[in-house]
């Protein structure tokens, strides 16, 4: 059986779950490691990043990617999930509702805001997802967190509907944006459509359908290293390296780490490439005033 080591920009179609991707993922490839990096709602399409192999490691680095949405919102009717899936909770005449009138509220949604996830969603308390104890009636704690949203464009405004563009960091709900949008408008709404266009340096317009995988097989597999694009990187002489792999830390010289560590990057991963480019190795960079070292974290088993 051929190894298989990397990752796959796929399209998800609408009606499945971002599990049943992988489990179709792993019967065509014909291997179980396999995992994606960032659920996609059922009823949403769109970009889904899926590692294979030794990807599956780097998941965590393909997961901090900020998101880009196509999504569709109509004012004036609320329901229990958010989106148009749910159950009816309030119906009001947003016939009054103007342009002018969505682009002055849109700032409360925008930098850096506190979201209260959906009860209908996979943020887990205790273990559990929320969905599990909403379906099964039970009372859903409310679950706070911060959320980053770079940008919200309007594209269109057909009343009621309406098309946004959005851009945010990891963790945020555009579904919820749909609802407090429409809140705060007070007359309610919820999301109708959902496409994820981009995670990330993975973009719809380079992303495979599963027929288009099922028939490329292995040949649809991008290379880890995209997995560590957004990470700081070095390469390391083979000696170096031969310390890594073996677990042991590396001093880096001085050019180097005046390169490679920063305020920001001192105690954070970095990608470890090999002189002919390949990703090796995650290390974490731990310095002083006196040397900067690599201590291996995650070590690949690449020729």
């Amino acid at each position: 059986m051929i190894k298989l080591d990397g990752v796959l920009n796929i399209l998800k179609p609408p009606g499945m779950t971002s599990h049943d991707v992988v489990s179709f993922l792993r019967r065509q490839l014909q291997t179980k490691k396999v995992g994606h990096a960032g659920t996609l709602d059922p009823q949403a399409a769109g970009v889904l990043a899926v590692c294979v192999g030794q990807g599956t490691r780097l998941i965590e680095y393909l997961t901090e990617h900020d998101k880009e949405y196509l999504c569709e919102m109509v004012l004036g009717i609320s329901t229990t999930t958010q989106d148009a899936w749910g159950e009816l909770v309030s119906q009001k005449d947003a016939g009054h509702i103007t342009l002018a009138m969505i682009e002055a509220q849109l700032p409360r949604f925008s930098g850096t805001i506190l979201q209260t996830a959906p009860a209908f969603s996979a943020v887990k308390v205790q273990g559990v997802p929320l969905y599990k104890k909403a379906r099964q009636g039970q009372e859903v704690t409310p679950v706070v967190r911060q959320v980053q949203v770079h940008k919200i464009e309007i594209l269109s405004f057909v009343p009621p509907k309406l098309m946004m563009r959005i851009h945010c960091s990891k963790g945020t709900y555009v579904r919820t944006i749909c609802h407090d949008l429409g809140e705060a408008l007070q007359v309610g709404g919820h999301m109708s459509f959902l496409l994820r266009t981009r995670v990330g340096a993975f973009g719809l317009e380079d992303s495979l359908t599963l027929e288009e995988l099922a028939s490329l097989k292995e040949k649809s597999l991008l290379p880890l290293e995209y997995c560590v694009r957004d990470l700081p990187q070095v390469v390391l002489s083979p000696p170096d390296l031969a310390r890594i792999k073996r677990g042991q830390k590396v001093s880096l010289a001085q050019a180097v780490a005046d390169l490679v560590v920063k305020p920001d990057t001192a105690a954070r991963d970095l990608a470890v490439f090999d002189e002919q480019g390949k990703l090796q190795a995650i290390a974490v960079v731990i310095g002083n005033k006196d040397k900067t070292e690599l201590q291996p974290k995650k070590v690949l088993n690449r020729l």
